[in-house]
């Protein structure tokens, strides 16, 4: 994985994870109701779900990559067809906008990180997602335990990082939710990151 491939994967993932969603509602109303350290423990189950799934994909990739040899060709097309059709309706859907509703929950630290990591554990495209999105910087078939870390570690930053800025700004986040249609240009530029991605991996199959 060169220097290249990083920032590209960190470019996407920091996209991504800037892209209001349900994760990010969760962080912005629970730190704007109950405080920032319950954010923080939101954030912290939802990267930690993340890293679950990266792994996941990750090791699995590399185990089918070894068993089916060049049938995994077929699997790195179908990859690149995912990446087109999720970036297609990322840019589709750049005029929804998201709803911030105030917790209920009365749980402690505990309960908000459960929370955070059950909603993304909870979302089962996401590893199909980094199924899709991971063989396009990696090569499976010679994948060591440095490039692991390093992706794992791009995870971290990418998406622990942007969770831990909504929670730090969640009313001002709010606030401004409230009043405009979200992010569409950050679905529209994702989106168009994630059909290069896909186009990318197709033709360099």
């Amino acid at each position: 994985m060169n220097i290249l491939d990083t920032l590209a994967l960190f470019m996407i993932m920091l996209t991504l994870a800037a892209i209001p969603s349900t994760s990010v509602a969760l962080v912005v109303t629970r730190s704007a109701t109950s405080g920032l350290w319950h954010g923080v423990a939101v954030s912290v189950g939802i990267f930690l779900g993340d890293l679950i799934f990266t792994l996941l994909a990750i090791l699995g990739l590399t185990v089918l990559s070894e068993l089916m040899g060049t049938l995994f060709l077929l699997i790195r097309y179908a990859a690149g067809v995912y990446l087109i059709w999720f970036g297609i309706n990322l840019i589709r859907s750049r005029n929804e906008t998201i709803q911030l509703k105030p917790s209920s929950s009365t749980g402690g630290l505990i309960t908000s990180f459960l929370t955070g990591l059950l909603v993304t554990l909870g979302d089962v495209k996401a590893i199909f997602f980094y199924a899709s999105l991971f063989p396009t910087f990696l090569e499976l078939s010679n994948l060591g335990y440095g490039e692991i870390v390093w992706v794992l570690g791009v995870i971290i930053v990418t998406v622990g990082g942007v969770k831990l800025t909504y929670a730090v700004l969640a009313k001002k986040v709010a606030t401004i939710a409230r009043r405009f249609s979200i992010a569409k240009q950050a679905k529209v530029a994702s989106g168009s990151l994630m059909i290069g991605s896909g186009t990318y991996l197709i033709v360099r199959s």
